[in-house]
C-alpha cells in the first residue's frame, strides 16, 4: 500500500470519528473515553467540554455492599403534583420537524426564542454523504480490513497463550459464577418479554377468574373474556402451546410480516389487544399484570435486569400520558426494569388510513408532550414520574422494506411530507434525534436526566442505515449488516459503539445461527451484548 494512501485513510478514518463525536457531544450523549482522550490529541482546537460529564469510578471497598441501596417506598405509590417541579409557562412549536421552544406563551415574537443547540439539517446531510463516500473507497476499505484481520489475529494468539490462566483466574474469584454476575437484557420489548409457557398459564389464569369481566368492544357490542372465547370456539381445556403458536418457526425466515403476525395469540388480533396491549378496554390491566410477574421473576433471580421496549406510535396526542397513566396506576416498576420507548416507522400505513395530515403530525404527537411534561410536570404528573424510568428512544420495524426516497436536500421538510410513501430510515432517524437533543438541553437546564437513542439498525436492507446509526445513536441493536462493511465495521470499533446482538432472534428472520457475527465482533473487540429480542417467539422455558 503506498504511504500517502494509509495517511489518507487514516486522516479519513479519524474525520468519520470527530463527526460522531460532534452530534454525540451536541445531544448529550456518551461517547467513548479513550476515542475521545486520543481525538483530543490529534485535534487543533480543543474538543468543547462536552455534556457528558466524567463519572468517577466507584471505589470497590472489600466490605461495599454489593445490592444498589433502593427507596423503600414504591415511587408510584404517593405523589402530588403540588410538589413537582414548577410550571416556566414557555411556549412550545414545531417548525419544520423540530420544536422551537419560546419563554413565552405568545410564539408570534421570535425573539422570546430560547437558545438551545439544535442540528443543522444542511450540515448533516452533507456529513451523511461525507460517510457515504467514505465507505465504498477502495484504499480506505483495504486499510480497514486489514486492521480488523489484524485485530482478530490478535484475539486469536490472545486465546492461545493466555486461555488456561485465564480460566485460573476465573476460578480465584469468590462467590462469582455467570448466575450472580449482573447481567442486563439489553434489547427486549415489553410485549414478548414473557415465554410462551408463561403467556399460556396466564390466559388460562384469567379464564377462569374473570370470565365476566368486559374486555372488549366489537362494533359498539360490549363483550366478556367469555364470549370473547365463545366466539373463537375455544375453552380453556383446548389450549395448548402449539393452539398459541406463537413460537416462531420456519416460515419467519425473511418474512418480517409472518413474524409480526406472530405477536397474535392464536391468530387473533383480539387476543393480542386484550392481553398485550397497555390501552384497550381493561386500560391494559392483563398486560401490566403478566408484565408484573416477569419483574418478579427477575427479582427473584437477583442478578438479571432488563430494558423492556413499550411503543408509541404517533398518531395521537394523548398516547403519552395514557402510557404513564397505564405504568403509574397499575404501579408497574421495578428495580431491575428501565423501559426505553420504542417509535414503529409506520407512517405510510396511518397516512393510508387517513389518521395523520403529515409527518410533522407523528413527531408532534411523539415529542410535544414530553416537552410539555417537562416543561410543566404538574400538567402531565403520571408522565412527569414515569420519565424517570424511562432511558431513552428506539426505531423499530422491518428495515429490509424497499425505501423509494434518498435522504438528501430536496427531501420535502416533515410538514410538507403529505404523500403516502414511508420517508426513508435516515429521515425517521435524524427527526428524532433533532427533536430529542433540543429536549436534553431543555431537561438538563432543569435537572431532569437526559434521553439516549438506541435504535435497531443493520438487522437488514442498505448498508447506509449504519451510517445514520453511526452518526446520531449511542448504541444500536443488531448491527448484522457490518460484517459486509468493512470500513463501517472498524469505526463501530473505534467508536466502541455498543451492539446489543440476538442471535436466536436473527436465526429466525435474517441469517442463520452458525454465519452470526457475533464471535467475529467480539474477537475484533466490538462492544457487543447479548440479549433476548423476543423470549415469547424465541425461547421455550425461562
Amino acid at each position: 500500500v503506498p504511504f500517502t494512501d494509509l495517511l489518507d485513510a487514516a486522516k479519513s478514518v479519524v474525520k468519520a470519528l470527530f463527526l460522531r463525536e460532534k452530534y454525540m457531544g451536541l445531544s448529550l450523549q456518551s461517547f467513548c473515553k479513550t476515542t475521545a482522550r486520543y481525538l483530543q490529541e490529534l485535534s487543533e482546537k480543543p474538543l468543547e467540554t462536552r455534556g457528558y460529564e466524567e463519572v468517577p469510578e466507584t471505589p470497590v471497598a472489600v466490605d461495599a455492599p454489593v445490592h444498589p441501596p433502593f427507596a423503600e417506598q414504591h415511587p408510584y405509590e404517593t405523589w402530588d403534583p403540588q410538589t413537582m417541579p414548577a410550571d416556566l409557562g414557555f411556549g412550545l412549536k414545531m417548525v419544520d420537524g423540530v420544536v422551537h421552544v419560546y419563554t413565552k406563551q405568545d410564539l408570534t415574537d421570535k425573539s422570546t426564542e430560547l437558545d438551545l443547540p439544535y442540528p443543522d439539517l444542511q450540515e448533516f446531510i452533507a456529513d451523511m454523504n461525507f460517510l457515504m463516500a467514505l465507505i465504498i473507497n477502495g484504499p480506505i476499505k483495504s486499510f480497514c480490513y486489514r486492521r480488523l484481520q489484524y485485530l482478530s489475529s490478535k484475539f486469536q494468539m490472545h486465546v492461545l497463550l493466555n486461555e488456561m490462566k485465564e480460566l485460573a483466574a476465573q476460578k480465584k474469584v469468590p462467590h462469582r459464577d455467570f448466575y450472580n454476575i449482573r447481567k442486563v437484557d439489553t434489547h427486549i420489548h415489553a410485549s414478548s418479554c414473557m415465554n410462551q409457557k408463561h403467556l399460556l398459564r396466564f390466559i388460562k389464569r384469567a379464564m377462569k377468574k374473570h370470565l365476566d369481566e368486559i374486555v372488549h368492544v366489537e362494533k359498539g357490542k360490549e363483550q366478556t373474556l367469555k364470549e370473547v372465547f365463545e366466539t373463537m370456539n375455544l375453552t380453556a381445556y383446548d389450549l395448548s402451546v402449539d393452539t398459541l403458536d406463537v413460537h416462531a418457526d420456519r416460515n419467519t425466515f425473511h418474512r418480517f410480516d409472518k413474524f409480526n403476525a406472530k405477536y397474535n395469540p392464536i391468530g387473533e388480533s383480539i387476543l393480542r389487544e386484550i392481553f398485550i396491549k397497555t390501552d384497550n378496554r381493561v386500560s391494559g390491566k392483563y398486560f401490566a399484570h403478566i408484565i408484573k410477574e416477569v419483574m418478579s421473576d427477575l427479582e427473584e433471580s437477583k442478578y438479571q435486569n432488563a430494558e423492556l421496549r413499550l411503543s408509541i406510535y404517533g398518531r395521537s396526542r394523548d398516547e403519552w400520558d395514557k402510557l404513564a397513566r397505564w405504568a403509574v396506576n397499575h404501579r408497574v416498576h421495578s428495580n431491575n426494569v428501565r423501559w426505553l420507548v420504542q417509535v414503529p416507522r409506520l407512517f405510510d400505513v396511518y397516512r393510508t388510513k387517513k389518521q395523520l395530515a403529515n409527518f410533522q403530525e407523528m413527531l408532534e404527537n411523539i415529542f410535544l408532550p414530553l416537552y410539555e411534561a417537562t416543561v410543566h410536570p404538574a400538567q402531565h404528573p403520571e408522565l412527569h414520574l414515569f420519565l424517570e424510568h424511562v432511558d431513552g428512544f428506539d426505531s423499530v420495524d422491518d428495515e429490509s422494506k424497499p425505501e423509494h426516497h434518498i435522504f438528501n436536500l430536496d427531501s420535502p421538510l416533515p410538514g410538507n411530507w403529505v404523500e403516502e410513501d414511508n420517508p426513508p430510515y435516515s429521515y425517521y432517524l435524524y427527526y428524532m434525534y433533532a427533536n430529542m437533543t433540543v429536549l436534553n438541553h431543555l431537561r438538563r437546564k432543569r435537572g431532569f436526566h437526559t434521553f439516549v437513542l438506541r435504535p435497531h439498525c443493520g438487522e437488514a436492507g442498505p448498508i447506509h442505515h449504519l451510517v445514520s446509526g453511526f452518526m446520531v445513536s449511542e448504541n444500536i441493536s443488531h448491527g448484522l449488516l457490518l460484517r459486509k462493511a468493512p470500513v463501517l465495521q472498524y469505526l463501530y470499533y473505534l467508536a466502541q459503539i455498543g451492539i446489543a446482538m440476538s442471535p436466536l432472534s436473527n436465526n429466525s428472520l435474517f441469517l442463520s445461527y452458525h454465519r452470526n457475527p457475533l464471535p467475529e465482533y467480539l474477537s475484533r473487540g466490538l462492544m457487543v451484548s447479548l440479549s433476548t429480542d423476543d423470549p415469547l417467539q424465541f425461547h421455550f422455558t425461562k
